[in-house]
């Protein structure tokens, strides 16, 4: 009924011991000192012996409960794309590393041989493509840690976890750092093996 002058809308009684009310069911939650699955059986027993009419279905534990789609479900599903994404993402960022720095020793060896010409020593030459490997990775991890910072302000209010995680960018900018350190010494190692005159040659 909306109203004394308004339309009446059918209605009839329920009692509700017989449970014709929506919504109400009632939900048992139990916490257990060992394992959960182990209790489900002497706990329905207590049930039906204490309202032998009362139905009982859908027992489950609570790690079951969540690991539906009514539950985290989805939303681990969504954490694990997004972890892949960013080990994708990670992976990619090395490959580029490697080969940006790789090329840019590379192409210092007609350079090294001219510096192995006039007397450098193997040590001299490596300490020069470390020097300038680690300068292009400087720059490229300033930047791209200023903008990590910068778009952590923009999504920090997504996030359930810190946009400014120091082990995350301690972690990757070490990653990186070993990676730049493995592309500079391959490529110096392989031109301070090559004889000074073929070096000199190289185009």
């Amino acid at each position: 009924m909306s109203g004394l002058n308004g339309p009446f809308s059918p209605m009839f009684y329920a009692p509700f011991l017989q449970h014709q009310i929506p919504n109400s069911l009632q939900a048992l939650q139990l916490r257990t000192a060992g394992a959960p699955e182990t209790m489900i059986p002497e706990v329905e027993h207590i049930v039906e012996s204490l309202a032998p009419q009362l139905p009982i279905f859908d027992v489950q534990t609570m790690s079951q409960a969540i690991n539906t789609l009514n539950g985290l479900l989805f939303y681990k599903v969504g954490a694990a794309l997004a972890a892949l994404l960013g080990m994708m993402g990670l992976v990619l960022a090395i490959v580029g590393v490697y080969g940006v720095v790789s090329y840019a020793a590379a192409q210092k060896t007609h350079e090294i041989g001219v510096r192995m010409a006039l007397g450098a020593q193997p040590a001299d030459i490596l300490k020069m493509v470390f020097r300038e490997g680690l300068l292009i990775v400087g720059i490229g991890l300033v930047v791209g840690i200023a903008g990590a910072l910068a778009a952590g302000q923009v999504v920090g209010s997504f996030l359930t976890v810190s946009a400014r995680d120091p082990v995350t960018y301690g972690i990757v900018t070490a990653t990186l750092l070993i990676v730049a350190l493995s592309a500079c010494f391959i490529p110096a190692r392989r031109a301070m093996r090559v004889d000074p005159m073929v070096a000199l040659r190289y185009e």
